[in-house]
C-alpha cells in the first residue's frame, strides 16, 4: 500500500507541476537580480535576500522565506486535502477499503505519502535555488547575516561554507517538520469531505486565520500555541551562537499538533461510513 502510495504521488502530474511552480518562484527572483544586481535594502524583502549578491550559497535561505509563507503550505495542503477526500470523490474509497486494506493501514500510506511530498518540496527548493544561486552570484566567503527585523543583533563573526551549508539543511528540516502539521490538518479535514478542495481550504483558511492572529496584539494570549507562531524561527539558526529557544518550542508545537490531528484523522476515518 505505500509502494502504490508513493508511486501515485510520483506519476501525478499535479506533483511535478507544483514543484516546478515552488521552485519558479526564486528562480525567478534570482534572474531579475542577477540582471540588475539591485537587492531589497536590509530589513525590507524576504529574509536574507539582501545578502545573495555577494555569496549565492545563501539562496536556498532566501528562495525557502519566499515560498514559506503562501505557496509551500497551499502546496502542502492541497496535497494533504486530496488524500482521503480525492479517493472518495472519485468513488474509489469504497473499493479500496473492500479490498484487504484496514483503514489504518490505509490512513498511514497516505500520510508517508504526505511526508515524502513534503521533503521533496522543501528539498527541492532547496537545492534548486543553492545551483541557481551559485550559478548567477558565486560563492564569495559567507559572512554574519543581518538585515532583517527578524534578526535583533549582529555578531560580527564570519560563517564557514560548511557553517552555512549545516545551517541550511537544519533551515530544510526545520521547515519540513512545520509543513507536516499542514500536511496534518489538511488530512484531517479531508477525513471529513468527499471534496479536495473543500479541505484544503478548510486548512489554509485556518492558516491565514493564524498568520493574521499572530500580528495581532489583542490575541497575545493565544500566540505561542498557533500553529504558524514559530515558523519563522528557522532564521535563529543563522544567528551566531544559534538560538535555540523558538526552535525547540517551535518543534515542540509541531509535534504536538501533528500528533493530535494524527490521532483525531484515524479516529474520525476509522469510525466514518464509506458510501462513496
Amino acid at each position: 500500500m505505500i509502494v502504490t502510495e508513493l508511486a501515485k504521488l510520483v506519476r501525478r502530474p499535479r506533483t511535478w507541476v507544483s514543484l516546478a511552480l515552488l521552485c519558479g518562484l526564486p528562480a525567478i527572483v534570482a534572474i531579475f537580480l542577477g540582471v540588475t544586481e539591485v537587492a531589497p535594502p536590509p530589513g525590507e524583502g524576504p529574509t536574507f535576500l539582501s545578502a545573495v549578491l555577494s555569496n549565492g550559497s545563501l539562496y536556498p535561505a532566501a528562495a525557502l522565506a519566499m515560498v514559506l509563507p503562501l505557496f509551500l503550505p497551499v502546496s502542502v495542503a492541497v496535497v494533504g486535502g486530496d488524500s482521503i477526500a480525492g479517493e472518495a470523490g472519485s468513488g474509489m474509497l469504497r473499493y479500496l477499503l473492500l479490498r484487504p486494506v484496514g483503514r489504518t493501514r490505509l490512513l498511514v500510506a497516505k500520510l508517508i505519502a504526505l511526508t515524502a511530498y513534503v521533503m521533496l518540496a522543501v528539498v527541492a527548493v532547496a537545492a534548486t535555488s543553492y545551483a541557481i544561486g551559485v550559478a548567477i552570484f558565486g560563492t564569495e566567503p559567507a559572512s554574519a547575516l543581518a538585515g532583517s527585523e527578524l534578526i535583533t543583533s549582529v555578531s560580527g563573526t564570519g560563517l564557514s561554507d560548511v557553517q552555512v551549508a549545516l545551517r541550511i539543511t537544519y533551515t530544510v528540516l526545520y521547515i519540513g517538520f512545520s509543513m507536516l502539521g499542514v500536511g496534518a490538518l489538511a488530512l484531517f479535514l479531508s477525513t471529513f469531505t468527499d471534496s479536495p478542495l473543500a479541505a484544503a481550504l478548510g486548512a489554509l483558511a485556518a492558516l491565514v486565520t493564524s498568520q493574521v492572529l499572530v500580528t495581532l496584539d489583542a490575541a497575545a494570549s493565544v500566540q505561542p500555541y498557533l500553529l504558524t507562531r514559530y515558523w519563522l524561527a528557522w532564521v535563529d539558526f543563522f544567528r551566531d551562537p544559534i538560538l535555540w529557544r523558538d526552535i525547540e518550542r517551535g518543534l515542540a508545537l509541531q509535534a504536538v499538533y501533528v500528533g493530535v490531528l494524527l490521532a483525531a484523522s484515524w479516529a474520525n476515518f476509522a469510525t466514518r461510513d464509506v458510501t462513496s
